[in-house]
């Protein structure tokens, strides 16, 4: 890893976020790119002195203010002792958060997202949904969640939640590297529902298979019962005394996402603690 992206909208969540970002950039020599998305139309931009590239206008005058204090509180935030000696930059963009935060990604190369996360729940969570769900569901390289302030040095245990049988090479590739950093156990659970039911003896080869496949290290298995997948991973991950989860998302969209959900969105939304996502779409 290199490059952190992390959106910043200076709620206490993204400032959770952005302390557990500069933990890693300390341990792993990382640089953080921080962003803060101000929506309004995309034709409203600003040059690096601040100056307006469009017509005047009552709006454009109100929104290059609000740009330009947005600009010193990123600034204020960026360069506080809280990040002395972290490569951290911050910068300020005009437009839609999601599609701003899709284009950082790609621009920067960034190597992880790590957001804050209100989480919604009851008719929000089936009407809204969020940015950071999109994020999750689109972004080309693995996204951290946060809800609370987190200390890198307690991530001790990662549950990774599976089926063992989709291929999930790329998620490994990507996990091992927070691993390293963390020095984390992780937890490969298999949940068994009602319409997936397997037998500890049908697991156990597919197992060893799987560890042995992905050459994965500090790793514990184990097959766990619940009504759902969801309710499963979140009471496992309460059983082992989880510090982290970990899943794959499908990123479905469309009437496919509607009608099937995404677990790991779910996670996002209800878990207390924090939760990695990578798209399986490349």
């Amino acid at each position: 890893m290199k490059t952190i992206l992390v959106p910043i909208d200076f709620s206490e969540q993204s400032k959770y976020a952005l302390n557990f970002a500069a933990q890693l950039a300390k341990k792993g020599k990382l640089q953080i790119q921080a962003i803060h998305i101000i929506e309004g139309p995309q034709n409203h931009t600003f040059n690096t002195m601040g100056d307006g590239i469009a017509n005047e206008s009552e709006d454009y005058f109100f929104l290059k203010q609000l740009h330009d204090k947005t600009k010193e509180n990123m600034r204020n935030l960026v360069e506080s002792k809280a990040y002395a000696g972290i490569d951290i930059t911050g910068s300020v963009e005009i437009g839609n958060p999601y599609q701003s935060i899709s284009k950082a990604i790609a621009d920067h190369q960034a190597d992880l997202v790590v957001m804050g996360s209100k989480g919604v729940s009851g008719i929000d969570e089936v009407l809204i949904g969020s940015n950071t769900e999109k994020v999750v569901r689109h972004a080309k390289c693995p996204v951290i969640t946060i809800k609370s302030e987190v200390k890198l040095n307690t991530i001790r245990n990662i549950v990774l939640a599976t089926n063992l049988r989709e291929e999930q090479s790329r998620l490994f590739v990507e996990l091992k590297k927070l691993q390293a950093l963390t020095g984390a156990k992780l937890h490969l659970v298999k949940i068994n529902t009602t319409n997936d039911f397997h037998t500890q003896r049908q697991m156990q080869d597919e197992f060893v298979r799987y560890i042995n496949d992905h050459q994965l290290a500090n790793v514990h298995t184990a097959i766990y019962n619940e009504t759902s997948e969801e309710e499963g991973i979140l009471a496992y991950a309460e059983d082992v005394n989880a510090d982290m989860i970990a899943i794959g998302t499908h990123g479905r969209t469309g009437l496919l996402h509607l009608l099937s959900g995404s677990i790991a969105e779910d996670l996002v939304n209800h878990s207390q603690i924090p939760v990695w996502t990578l798209s399986r779409k490349k």
